[in-house]
């Protein structure tokens, strides 16, 4: 005996399996996975980009001081069928932009950005703050 499962609401399924069948095809959006980590020294920004060159990126910071992300790749096609006498095109564009606000502690002049395996990762270091240790005395009125 196979266990049923049992759903008190109907209606969000009639709408899924609408959606999800050959009625409406999905679509899926082509922002990109982003990742931010932090570090005690640094963060680091990934962002997914299979297929991607270094040449489809440009990474820049603006005079506000926030990191301005740009990817871009067009893919194009031609083939001709001389037996229809016709000219079949296929093209691709994706275009990607991302702004993120940089945190205060962010050394954006050796900011560093690298595309490697599909990732484009994007070296945020710390503005290293030294400790100021003073001892002194403190003077009682």
């Amino acid at each position: 005996m196979l266990p049923v499962m049992r759903r008190d609401s109907w209606l969000p399924e009639v709408f899924n399996d609408f959606f999800n069948g050959d009625f409406a095809p999905r679509t899926y959006a082509t922002a990109p996975a982003i990742n931010v980590l932090e570090g005690e020294n640094n963060y680091t920004v990934e962002i997914a980009a299979p297929g991607l060159k270094k040449e489809d990126f440009d990474v820049n910071i603006d005079n506000d001081g926030n990191l301005h992300i740009r990817m871009e790749q067009k893919h194009e096609d031609k083939k001709e069928d001389k037996k229809m006498h016709y000219l079949r095109r296929e093209f691709s564009y994706s275009k990607y932009e991302q702004t993120l606000i940089l945190p205060d502690d962010v050394d954006k002049n050796n900011i560093s950005a690298k595309v490697e395996h599909g990732v484009m990762t994007v070296g945020l270091p710390k503005i290293k703050k030294e400790e100021q240790r003073v001892q002194r005395r403190i003077e009682i009125d």
